[in-house]
């Protein structure tokens, strides 16, 4: 029995769902699809018809709470022990989807499993290679190499858990709602010591930002994670921009990215928006702005 719960915003979600109800059926498992809108102006009409298919729902939210809440607020109506979340962006690789992650529950080894993301092979336009090809090198990693760090190659985009388990580690709502809430999710696993196993059962992730909103939504996620630094939610050695920007704060050489990102913060930008961005260009460019965000504790 299982609960796939997909929380929406500007987004139609209908032939995700379709498309998972499908594939549930034809395994002939007991199921649910529970669709929460989180309050949009877009796509519901459209997202109404989920409400005509079998053992599905679509909600739409009175007020927009947030990444977090939803996801939690998903879970607590959620009728079955074990829970599948999508985000409404994605869409299976494969035929087998469902059917994958029910052979892995039956062998009953893991708390936690996450299937993995890829993305189109065909370039898109060139507004959005920047967030296509961070996608590409950064997320869409080999089973292999998501098992070198089980626990910060984990994305909740795709991602099955045990209810019993989600009621001890689930979406803190305490953080602003700026992103990195699956970084915190993740160490919160690692620290309670769940179990997170990884299997090739992807999704492919079709919600690609133009340039211009993804670093404006980078800009975002670095405050929300500087903000975890500070309040102490997870340790400087846990992400890489953190520890690199410790260590170059013991050195006392945080001048250096610093000097380079106000003097090519423009310059940064134009590679980033153009047709070549360059991904140790976002690099720099990330590590000067969160610099920039934490002056007053250097």
């Amino acid at each position: 029995m299982i609960s796939i719960l997909i929380p929406t915003y500007n987004y139609n979600v209908y032939a995700l769902v379709s498309e998972i109800h499908e594939q549930c059926t034809k395994e002939g498992v007991v199921f649910e699809i529970i669709v929460y809108d989180d309050a949009s102006d877009t796509f519901q009409d459209e997202n109404n018809a989920i409400n005509t298919l079998d053992y599905c729902s679509y909600k739409i939210l009175n007020k927009n709470i947030g990444r977090s809440a939803i996801r939690n607020l998903l879970a607590e109506n959620a009728s079955f022990p074990w829970l599948l979340f999508l985000d409404a962006d994605v869409f299976p690789d494969k035929k087998d989807f469902i059917k994958n992650y029910l052979t892995e529950l039956s062998k009953n080894k893991a708390e936690v499993i996450y299937g993995g993301i890829i993305y189109q092979k065909n370039k898109p336009e060139a507004k959005k290679l920047l967030r296509w090809i961070y996608g590409n090198e950064r997320e869409a990693l080999s089973l292999k190499d998501r098992e070198k760090n089980i626990y910060l190659s984990f994305l909740t985009l795709n991602f099955l858990i045990q209810k019993q388990v989600f009621k001890r580690v689930h979406f803190n709502e305490e953080i602003p709602n700026l992103r990195y809430e699956d970084m915190l999710f993740s160490y919160d696993l690692m620290v309670n010591k769940i179990t997170v196993m990884h299997i090739d059962n992807v999704v492919i992730h079709y919600g690609i930002e133009n340039s211009e909103l993804f670093l404006k939504k980078t800009e975002e996620s670095l405050i929300g994670l500087s903000f975890l630094l500070n309040h102490d939610y997870i340790p400087v050695n846990y992400a890489l921009i953190t520890r690199v920007y410790a260590s170059l704060k013991k050195k006392r050489l945080l001048c250096i990215p610093n000097f380079f990102y106000t003097l090519f913060e423009n310059r940064f930008r134009k590679n980033l928006k153009g047709k070549h961005p360059k991904l140790w260009v976002y690099d720099l460019y990330r590590l000067g702005y969160f610099i920039s965000l934490n002056k007053a504790s250097q």
